[in-house]
């Protein structure tokens, strides 16, 4: 592999026991509690630009065409989608390595091994890619956490949800394999949202993220918004769901389910689980005229 993949914006720095956290959106994100979970680490983290991948080579742009800013007329300058690397330390100076954009549309295991190059020589210890997903899930309950590595030792040591299901890969996926082929811990954290709220923000989700980054790479961020945020979330979901005895009914039932279900899968097949579809409609219009 050559430079030519990404341009360097400054020389690499010298890290220390660095974690390297990866969100390429494109794939799920349910609620896009992944995708608020990376921009809260950019913000956060104190973090600069280091690289900016070549999407000549891994976007295909009439699948993510530019944005052209026309004004009075005027092209003023096209937005393009890249993916970049970015470089800062958390709360408690712990080096952090932030990988984020669109998920490339070509050329998977090239990037995942340019990416693991650019991880060894960073002196990146470990990567945990984070995403979500849709899941017949309460409101009412701490927002769980799945995880999948390529190594079973690593895999050993993470207290979470632990799926046996084939599904499609993103690109996250192909990391996960590059890194652990160079002996770099790797592993993904997903969390688990409500089907019914996955198309509306969801705090919940995005703050059990940053709980799980702190469980395995002891990453801090200030997240005192972010509670809030859940907490009032939480009233008005209450709120809608107590005016209505089918809406109550179904919680119930996820709720029942969630306390007695000791491994849960990826598949929303459960055949006694309610769609959640007319509720997550009515969320939707309450949330909206509540400016959530």
């Amino acid at each position: 592999m050559t430079d030519l993949d990404y341009v360097l914006h400054e020389p690499l720095p010298p890290l220390r026991d660095a974690t390297m956290v990866v969100m390429l959106t494109g794939w799920i994100d349910a609620s896009g509690a992944a995708a608020a979970a990376m921009a809260l680490l950019l913000a956060g983290c104190n973090s600069t630009l280091l690289a900016t991948f070549d999407s000549d080579r891994y976007i295909d742009y009439r699948a993510r065409r530019p944005t052209m800013e026309l004004r009075d007329g005027v092209n003023a300058r096209l937005v393009w989608s890249d993916i970049y690397v970015h470089v800062g330390t958390d709360q408690n100076g712990h080096d952090i390595v932030l990988l984020s954009g669109p998920e490339p549309d070509s050329q998977w295991r090239r990037f995942a091994q340019v990416v693991a190059d650019l991880g060894a020589q960073l002196g990146v210890t470990r990567m945990v890619a984070v995403g979500s997903y849709p899941f017949a899930a309460p409101h009412t309950r701490v927002a769980r956490l799945s995880s999948s590595s390529p190594s079973a030792d690593v895999s050993a040591t993470l207290p979470y949800l632990k799926n046996s299901v084939d599904v499609p890969a993103g690109a996250a996926a192909a990391l996960e394999h590059a890194f652990n082929d160079r002996g770099i811990d790797a592993m993904g954290i997903w969390v688990q949202v409500p089907h019914y709220v996955s198309t509306m923000p969801y705090p919940a989700g995005t703050l059990a993220l940053l709980s799980g980054l702190r469980e395995v790479a002891e990453i801090e961020i200030d997240s005192t918004g972010l509670a809030t945020e859940t907490a009032d979330q939480r009233i008005k979901l209450d709120q809608l769901v107590s005016g209505n005895d089918e809406h109550r009914a179904m919680v119930q039932q996820l709720e029942e389910i969630y306390d007695t279900s000791a491994q849960q899968t990826l598949s929303l097949g459960h055949p006694e689980v309610p769609t959640g579809d007319e509720l997550a409609a009515e969320l939707e219009r309450f949330l909206r005229d509540q400016e959530l």
